[in-house]
């Protein structure tokens, strides 16, 4: 089974949600992002975004890790039905990142993907290239992360 025909061009999957806490964020901060408004709560209240704030690689990864928990149970159930599931991986790369809200300590994001493009490479036939928009939307409605991947499948 293909991914275009698990999942036709436009549908939109719920992936899963993560929530973004204090220790989560000081965590994440400490080992990959040091800046002040991801590390320490006061100094965060006399920058822009006015409190702790996650990295936005940290939003970032959150999709990357909800996906990943979305697609094994995914292959679990199309197994447990004798379909098998499309083969994905690696990716060539993302464009158009957009971090358009600042996620907070308490901010629970609930990550989504769209198939937008599914085509056979003509270099590789059996390989195909799969374009994705990715979104993470916070508690409120807003949209905080958004950007077009692409995967590869093999047939």
């Amino acid at each position: 089974m293909r991914m275009a025909e698990l999942n036709p061009v436009g549908t939109r999957l719920e992936v899963g949600t993560m929530e973004f806490t204090t220790d989560s964020i000081i965590g994440f901060a400490r080992k990959f992002d040091p800046q002040p408004f991801h590390l320490d709560a006061e100094a965060a209240k006399d920058f822009v975004f006015g409190g702790l704030c996650a990295s936005g690689w940290q939003s970032a990864a959150g999709w990357m890790k909800t996906f990943l928990a979305y697609w094994t149970k995914e292959c679990i159930r199309l197994h447990k039905q004798g379909i098998a599931p499309p083969k994905l991986g690696p990716s060539p790369g993302f464009r158009k990142l957009q971090w358009l809200k600042p996620v907070y300590a308490g901010d629970r994001i609930t990550y989504y993907t769209t198939l937008l493009n599914s085509r056979e490479l003509v270099s590789r036939p059996g390989v195909w290239l799969n374009s994705t928009l990715n979104e993470g939307v916070n508690q409120n409605g807003e949209t905080v992360i958004r950007f077009e991947s692409s995967v590869l499948e093999f047939t």
